[in-house]
């Protein structure tokens, strides 16, 4: 029932041995011996060594003697206690340590134990997404419940989301892993652009960490390029249309440009300022007359004009077969390839509704020809309009890098294809609850009006007539 002395606990610890274990020690000094947990890779005593009555001075990992003081934080945390087996179990660590490295440095008087902060265990951290409903899940009860959700949710109907996440997996563009499958990952880049939702918004709503969610919606915009040149494309054999008049058989489509919303650094903001002040980059798109987009040309700054755009797309490699043309509005020159209405001439649909000047409505020819212009061209206006109630992120700015603003519009319009190529509904587009505020819409252009060149082909001008 006593307490052993230094030379007894010695002994004890290493029999045989004249020194310490970790090296010969000065006179007047033994050597901590520290008693090494899971998880404890080189442990350190930091307590008050007995080389100093004060208890300011530290035993290295060699057992030596030294001045230097580890940091305030690292220091011992109790001070020296005496110890005794009837004293029953040493109370636990105040940092939350359930079994803490000791040190036992022997004195002619007692047995001093000291706690070593290097064995404090972590904090185990509060897990932040506990909802039984998991991303997969959620994405399950969406698909088998009623067509509304998934409308709703993923701006599509059940099976052409089933058919796209076919698609994807057959093409092997998206894997599924461990975590994430498919769907999932789809799901997650469908709701995002339906909601214009933010990282931290997708955490929530599918239970996955932003680091999980930032990567998994990168991967998708990494794919973007591929289902839009595989969905959005131009028909390689050209047929008469059966809206389109016999007169009128050579006219394959109509384009028109739209501007998007952007947000960018300052400065690199001037030259997508547009001509009503605010930021967007001005995209081009064509359609056929049956509603389905069939080229775009996305990120030209919204300083842009329409007409430069399609320059620049036909010096990349966009094309109009011989004899076949596509309607404009009066923002293009008119040329044999690209039709525009005649200027000075009431053109829209709704003037011509207003105001009927003759028993036949029309004042002359050209306002006839401008009449049945704006009838077909109108199916690009109706094309945009579906594109833009479908996902209204393309009237707001996002958050994403300019890089992925720019693939927004690309993956809408291959989305768009998809599900008109699949019969999707468009009907219900008119009683959706508002996802995005409009009072976040942004104000841009609606196209240009007037081209800014009086110059025009004489040959266009002669196929007009």
């Amino acid at each position: 029932g006593k307490i052993p002395t230094a030379a007894q606990m010695m002994e004890i610890l290493a029999p045989g041995r004249k020194h310490g274990p970790f090296g010969s020690p000065r006179e007047g000094t033994a050597a901590p011996i520290p008693v090494i947990f899971p998880g404890v890779a080189r442990p350190r005593h930091y307590g008050p060594s007995v080389s100093s009555p004060r208890g300011d001075g530290d035993v290295d990992t060699r057992g030596n003697p030294s001045r230097r003081l580890p940091p305030p934080g690292l220091r011992s945390p109790l001070p020296p206690l005496r110890h005794h087996r009837s004293a029953g179990p040493l109370p636990p660590s105040p940092l939350g340590c359930t079994a803490p490295a000791v040190a036992c440095a022997a004195t002619t008087t007692s047995l001093v134990l000291h706690r070593s902060p290097s064995s404090s265990s972590t904090e185990e951290k509060e897990p932040i997404h506990t909802s039984s409903l998991t991303g997969a899940k959620k994405v399950r009860e969406i698909l088998e419940g009623h067509e509304s959700w998934c409308k709703s949710e993923f701006r599509m109907e059940p099976a052409i989301f089933k058919a796209t996440t076919n698609f994807l997996r057959r093409e092997n563009l998206l894997r599924d892993t461990r975590g994430v499958t498919i769907e999932e990952q789809l799901g997650m880049f469908m709701y995002m652009i339906s909601h214009n939702a933010s990282n931290q918004m997708l955490q929530k709503a599918f239970q996955q960490s932003g680091e999980t969610i930032y990567r998994k919606i990168s991967e998708v915009f990494d794919i973007v390029p591929t289902p839009t040149q595989r969905f959005v494309k131009l028909p390689r054999f050209v047929q008469t249309h059966t809206k389109i008049a016999i007169d009128s058989r050579n006219c394959i489509g109509a384009i028109d440009g739209t501007h998007i919303p952007i947000t960018i650094a300052e400065d690199r903001a001037p030259q997508y300022r547009n001509r009503k002040g605010t930021l967007s980059h001005n995209v081009m798109v064509v359609c056929d007359f049956d509603l389905n987009f069939t080229f775009v040309s996305c990120g030209w700054e919204g300083s842009a004009s329409d007409a430069g755009v399609l320059r620049s797309a036909i010096s990349k490699g966009f094309s109009v077969p011989e004899g076949k043309f596509y309607l404009v509005d009066g923002g293009y020159a008119n040329t044999p390839s690209f039709i525009a209405p005649y200027r000075g001439v009431r053109y829209h649909l709704n003037q011509f509704r207003r105001r009927r000047s003759s028993h036949n409505g029309y004042e002359n020819y050209k306002e006839l020809f401008n009449h049945r212009h704006a009838i077909l061209r109108n199916h690009i206006e109706r094309a945009i309009g579906v594109l833009k109630k479908r996902f209204p992120i393309l009237k707001v700015g996002t958050f994403h890098p300019i890089e992925n603003q720019i693939k927004i519009a690309a993956a809408t319009i291959a989305f768009h294809n998809i599900i008109r190529g699949q019969n999707g509904d468009k009907g219900w587009l008119d009683n959706q609850p508002d996802y995005i505020s409009p009072s976040q819409y942004v104000d841009v252009p609606k196209g240009d009006n007037n081209y800014l060149n009086d110059t025009e082909s004489s040959d266009g001008s002669t196929l007009r007539d």
